[in-house]
């Protein structure tokens, strides 16, 4: 059995690495307020460990933003990712929200939750109340991926939005070019190599092309397919090269190893996905020879079980 996805953990990543971006598609109310010389500052764990107790949440992405005039006070956003909404409670968010509130000694606070999957009955507010008085009311900001258009954000310049198209709403025949758009948005709004590679890696997840799409996409997007097959040589040879300077540390034999099967690992996410346990398992028993081998073949093959067969 493959490993299973860790959704809380990719999209903590995603927040963390994009704070604005992040804050500005899934909070776009409250972050239009958030100019170019606003600081946003993740909140580390071990502070809110601390000072929180039991009452932490490790999932949840805590973010201070701060203006260096002192004229605003500080607006804590708090991103919280939910895989199945029938696990979301609306009475623990309220205890977060409260908690970070006393922690930090503000009342902005903006509590954010994004849910991968939609539910038609999601508690959106919280109203605490006699027949006579009114003591709390509470809501929050959503975003229900699996329900916005694709459509709408196939030309975005949010790299997460543009990240997150296959998490929305699409048609089937739709497939190939959402994945396409959401490759091209990282190809284009992220000049990092590393994390170009990184997150194409999360595009393939949350995609899960079949061998049949892979190769409709690698025809009707050529362009596309070279970077990253450019990605994949240049990723190859840094692996390689890792390995030869492992090897010297470690045993030189040991090191090539090591370095060709995590260049090879890669190169095969680039190119067919995420790998089913039968290929890491082909991969970890492989030999150098088999290892070069698969290195020469890889861009000729069509298909994972063809590669490896």
């Amino acid at each position: 059995m493959s490993k299973p996805i860790s959704h809380d953990q990719n999209f903590k990543n995603l927040i963390l690495d994009y704070p604005r971006e992040a804050l500005t598609f899934f909070a776009a109310e409250e972050a239009a307020e958030i100019d170019a010389e606003a600081q946003i500052t993740p909140i580390r764990q071990e502070q809110l460990k601390e000072r929180l107790g039991d009452r932490f949440h490790e999932l949840d992405v805590p973010l201070l933003v701060e203006w260096p005039d002192g004229r605003r006070e500080a607006l804590l956003f708090m991103l919280e990712e939910e895989t199945n909404p029938k696990r979301f409670s609306i009475h623990r968010l309220a205890h977060y929200t409260l908690h970070l509130s006393e922690l930090f000694n503000t009342h902005r606070v903006v509590p954010v939750v994004i849910f991968l999957h939609g539910h038609q009955h999601l508690t959106d507010s919280l109203h605490i109340k006699s027949e006579r008085h009114s003591y709390l009311q509470f809501h929050y900001l959503q975003t229900q991926l699996d329900h916005l258009p694709a459509t709408q954000f196939m030309n975005s310049d949010n790299l997460v939005a543009r990240l997150n198209l296959p998490n929305m709403h699409w048609h089937e025949a739709e497939k190939i070019d959402v994945y396409a758009k959401a490759i091209q948005g990282l190809l284009t709004l992220e000049q990092d190599v590393e994390k170009q590679l990184k997150y194409i890696d999360f595009v393939d997840i949350y995609s899960n092309l079949s061998d049949d799409e892979r190769q409709a996409y690698q025809t009707r997007y050529p362009q596309e397919e070279r970077h990253m097959a450019g990605l994949a040589d240049r990723l190859r040879n840094e692996g390689m090269q890792q390995g030869m300077q492992q090897g010297m540390q470690q045993g030189m034999q040991k090191g090539l190893h090591e370095g060709i099967e995590g260049a090879l690992r890669l190169q095969l996410k680039l190119k067919f996905g995420e790998l089913p346990e039968w290929a890491e398992i082909k991969l970890q028993q492989a030999t150098d020879e088999q290892l070069t081998h698969w290195l020469t073949q890889i861009l000729n093959a069509n298909s994972l079980t063809e590669l490896l067969a």
